[in-house]
């Protein structure tokens, strides 16, 4: 996907990535985080503003700066980055709530065409798992790069 998106910075084993939103809120430091789980290759990403005083991920502050459309072009380039180092690594994503949930939802729907040629894509509905279709509510999400 050729989307404006912000630059990135990570350390060489890029499981945590910042960048900084600007809007008209200024300027807010983001964090997106693949955390490995007790499965194998299996990742959570977490996604938020970095809190100053923890320097942690807040996945329940709502920043409202106007510029969406880039950061999750922004949070998706970190997924490149993070499964063209771990190709067989599964991501694993929800939100902190229903309503973030249902924001990656339309997100991933948005961009359903260009990311299905790069990704498999599946979604959680009632413990289980199926291919992302269009307009299903979903609980989660799980990715995996093709090769």
């Amino acid at each position: 996907m050729k989307l404006d998106r912000y630059e990135i910075r990570s350390g060489e084993y890029l499981e945590v990535f910042e960048f900084v939103s600007i809007g008209h809120k200024g300027k807010i430091t983001k964090l997106v985080q693949f955390t490995p789980t007790n499965y194998k290759d299996l990742y959570n990403l977490g996604f938020g503003d970095m809190n100053a005083e923890t320097g942690e991920i807040d996945d329940n502050v709502i920043s409202n700066n106007g510029d969406s459309e880039k950061v999750l072009a922004t949070v998706v380039s970190t997924l490149y980055a993070f499964t063209d180092k771990y190709t067989e690594a599964l991501v694993y994503a929800t939100g902190s709530n229903k309503s973030r949930t249902r924001l990656y939802r339309m997100g991933i729907t948005k961009y359903l065409d260009d990311a299905q040629g790069d990704f498999e894509i599946y979604g959680e509905k009632q413990e289980e798992w199926e291919e992302f279709r269009k307009d299903i509510d979903y609980d989660a999400f799980l990715v995996k790069r093709k090769i």
